[in-house]
């Protein structure tokens, strides 16, 4: 088993600026900046997509901006558990929104930001990247399972990307998805309903189940499902709430069900060579890059009960790892 890395001397360095608060807010809206900029030079209508959510086909103000439609507030309502306390890790900035995760901004443009960031994966794709890339990791995940899995658990699941390229490669399957966001699950109900008019999601597949719950403690029954999924989640996660969502996953699973991690690939020459100014934004951004970029992965499945994992490279700087559940 190959360790991973310890953060370097350029890491730390980082580190010591980040640690400064005006540097740190100056990265932030860099990387907005750049972000937002990347997506209209490749062609994702970054305003346009937002707006279009937030007035969920209400009016334009006279000003020409959104105004948020009421029927955001009642589906929050409906779908958050009031009972919920927010683990401490959570309730910090992420992806320059000082709101963190728990707001209407940051939910309203997962979708235009996951296209503008993976675009770059594969500058051929362009905006099309972020749909490769989790093809890539459902291409390992047909591959590498038994058989295809017919209850899922999508950990982390955002506003739905994720679930919904599950839905399209294993439309038989009954899928929940979890998430802390209460404003994302809202849009990713939200946007269930628009593939639906769309055509672009059958109803004969089964609806998705949105629910709002931490995913190392999801509440669902245990011994349940097949497959656990946590796509693009792990690099936000400090390494205690990273071991206790493993330790949760096989609780959830039947015997012989799996554990399948998609992520950032530390190992990759991408991310080990990072210049320094990208990797000062990237930091600036994830809080818990560094845990995720030290944790032993691999023991940590073992120590949560599961087999040696697989690991497959599925794209230049991702990695997915697949557990079989002991």
């Amino acid at each position: 088993m190959t360790a991973t890395p310890a953060p370097n001397l350029l890491s730390s360095m980082v580190n010591q600026v980040l640690s400064i608060k005006p540097l740190w807010n100056f990265a932030k809206g860099r990387a907005r900046h750049m972000m937002v900029t990347r997506a209209e030079t490749i062609g994702v209508p970054w305003r346009e997509r937002v707006q279009a959510l937030q007035r969920r086909g209400g009016p334009t103000s006279s000003g020409g901006t959104a105004t948020l439609s009421p029927l955001w507030q009642a589906d929050l309502a409906a779908l958050q558990n009031p009972e919920l306390v927010y683990p401490g890790y959570y309730t910090t900035s992420f992806h320059a929104y000082d709101e963190g995760n728990l707001g209407w901004q940051p939910a309203m443009e997962v979708e235009v930001a996951s296209q503008a960031v993976h675009a770059k994966i594969w500058p051929e794709a362009g905006a099309a990247g972020d749909e490769c890339l989790r093809q890539s990791y459902h291409d390992v995940l047909i591959a590498q399972l038994p058989q295809a899995p017919e209850t899922v658990v999508d950990i982390g699941c955002g506003v739905g990307l994720s679930t919904e390229a599950f839905q399209a490669t294993f439309p038989q399957a009954r899928l929940t998805g979890v998430d802390l966001s209460p404003y994302f699950l809202a849009v990713a109900q939200y946007r269930q309903q628009e593939r639906l008019e769309n055509g672009e999601a059958s109803s004969q597949t089964a609806a998705i189940t949105w629910h709002h719950a931490a995913g190392e403690a999801t509440g669902l029954p245990a011994a349940t499902y097949d497959l656990v999924s946590a796509c693009l989640v792990f690099h936000e996660l400090p390494q205690s709430a990273a071991r206790a969502i493993m330790q949760e996953a096989r609780r959830l699973l039947r015997p012989g069900g799996h554990l399948a991690i998609m992520d950032m690939n530390p190992r990759s020459e991408v991310m080990q060579t990072l210049p320094p100014v990208v990797l000062t934004l990237l930091k600036s951004t994830e809080p818990y890059l560094d845990e995720y970029f030290t944790l032993d992965i691999e023991a940590a499945f073992l120590a949560a009960g599961f087999e040696q994992p697989t690991i497959a490279l599925n794209s230049p700087r991702h990695r997915t790892l697949i557990g079989k559940a002991i």
